[in-house]
């Protein structure tokens, strides 16, 4: 059995350690079920339990949270309109976002691959001063993706 201020009291009775843990007006906690014999522990158990969630929030607090944010764009988008596009990724990684760019092909497009390659090129190209292209260009299915991350 342990104190309530962490010394070893000793090998008890069970009646014995809840008596003593009821003159602190404190609970009796088993700590090790499996040694022999069982070690408890006198301590104030609701009191235990808000700390350890106290901590965990804590935790949760300092964790950074990013999340993938998508812009799609077309083998044909024009100049103009991807400078559009860069301006909408900016705003995403300045906020610790990744952007997931995706070039959606539809009917005879699939065989515009190597200008749809070169489109995505231009984009990390433009967006090269705050972002890094953390998954380069890959082809899926209907689609080609791309994944920038914040410098």
């Amino acid at each position: 059995m342990i104190g309530a201020d962490g010394e070893q009291i000793g090998v008890m009775s069970i009646n014995d350690a809840l008596r003593k843990a009821a003159e602190l007006s404190q609970d009796l906690v088993e700590v090790s079920p499996t040694a022999k014999p069982p070690v408890c522990k006198i301590m104030d158990y609701g009191r235990y339990k808000y700390e350890i969630t106290k901590k965990s929030q804590e935790a949760r607090k300092k964790q950074k949270s990013t999340q993938i944010k998508e812009i799609k764009v077309r083998p044909k988008t024009d100049t103009h309109d991807l400078e559009t596009k860069v301006k909408h990724i900016r705003k995403f990684i300045t906020n610790n976002d990744k952007v997931k760019v995706t070039l959606m092909f539809r009917g005879r497009e699939i065989t515009l691959t190597q200008q749809s390659r070169e489109l995505l090129e231009k984009v990390a190209q433009m967006s090269a001063e705050f972002a890094q292209v953390e998954q380069y260009p890959k082809f899926e299915g209907r689609t080609m993706t791309m994944i920038l991350a914040p410098r």
